[in-house]
């Protein structure tokens, strides 16, 4: 991916700047509004190039603007919906989405309350030391589950757990468990429809132009390393290879992004997409960092802090693709479509 329009190329430029500083970070989308509209707005292949370019330069300020672009974005589809309600205004807040389930969690919205209130431990809160407010999802039934827009902080029973994040990947960017205890909470839709919206879709292939992004900076240190010196045939494979995937996954990124737009990427539809997009996007990363790994050798994991971070950030990163899970859950969209008869839409 090579930088040459001026909206990008500014962003690259501050997102250099902010390395390291994630408020700096996620001050990013309102000092460059025009390289990140809303996804489905006509221009959602501008904003995943955007994303991109942040992956590309440093997936730590990515990690950070995602989610709270994701947050303006589902705020604003709420809205459009006529969803937004009390608490759900952005006022330029810093914003997160916690919706991550995981083992001895659950996070409980007492509705019988006014207003609502949540209790209970939510996983996988990123950021929620540097943040303002979040979308948090929280089960207000046995087996449902609503959005409800929240403030953060020691005042509105919201404590973090410290000391929960090891990563060597994405170290600047916690993602351990929150506590919540008597929380006020606003709902932000109705029960079940964060996961059943359309946008639940962009935002996850969103995400995968992050990976793409991150693939590339990555890819770049192979890039560099071959024009050092006369490449041998094995570098210059492992290259063209690293080239064709990455192209391979940008092509699908935009034409999902062209089926945003035009309305082919909404419902049922969307969300097969979204699966096959991450799907190919994630192999892709996989297939770059193994053949960048064999064609560098150890020295630059053990002695170049930029790439070995590089690296054990998309490694981590890319984990919220669900690999073979995700895969069986196509494959048995592609199964379901199928036995729906010959004039069922599948693609082969």
């Amino acid at each position: 991916m090579t930088v040459t329009d001026r909206v990008s190329a500014d962003l690259a430029a501050d997102a250099a700047r902010a390395r390291g500083d994630v408020i700096a970070a996620l001050d990013l989308p309102g000092s460059h509004a025009a390289a990140f509209p809303l996804p489905g707005s006509g221009a959602t292949w501008r904003l995943w190039t955007s994303l991109a370019v942040l992956g590309s330069v440093d997936l730590t300020v990515a990690r950070a603007v995602e989610p709270h672009l994701d947050a303006l974005a589902i705020l604003a589809e709420a809205r459009a919906a006529g969803h937004g309600g009390e608490g759900a205004d952005d006022d330029g807040a810093r914003w997160g989405v916690f919706a991550a389930e995981g083992p001895g969690s659950r996070l409980v919205a007492d509705e019988s309350t006014d207003p609502t209130t949540l209790g209970g431990r939510k996983p996988w809160c990123s950021l929620a030391g540097s943040l303002d407010r979040a979308l948090v999802t929280a089960w207000c039934g046995d087996d449902t589950r609503r959005l409800y827009a929240v403030r953060l902080g020691a005042a509105n029973g919201v404590a973090l757990e410290e000391g929960a994040w090891v990563a060597r990947g994405l170290p600047l960017v916690p993602s351990g468990p929150v506590s919540f205890t008597a929380s006020v909470a606003h709902p932000v839709g109705p029960p079940g429809w964060y996961l059943e919206r359309s946008g639940f879709a962009w935002g996850g292939m969103g995400v995968a132009a992050i990976w793409w992004g991150g693939a590339v900076g990555v890819a770049r240190r192979l890039r560099e390393q071959l024009g050092r010196r006369e490449p041998d045939q094995v570098g210059l494979m492992h290259l063209g290879a690293v080239d064709a995937t990455l192209h391979a996954a940008s092509t699908v990124l935009e034409h999902a992004a062209t089926s945003v737009d035009t309305g082919d990427a909404d419902g049922p539809a969307g969300a097969a997409l979204a699966l096959r997009v991450r799907r190919v996007v994630a192999l892709s990363v996989e297939e770059v960092l193994g053949r960048v790994g064999h064609a560098l050798g150890p020295g630059p994991l053990a002695l170049e802090e930029e790439h070995a971070g590089r690296v054990a950030d998309l490694q981590l990163y890319v984990r919220q693709e669900h690999a073979e899970r995700d895969a069986a859950v196509l494959g048995r969209q592609v199964l379901s479509h199928s036995a729906e008869g010959p004039d069922a839409e599948v693609l082969w």
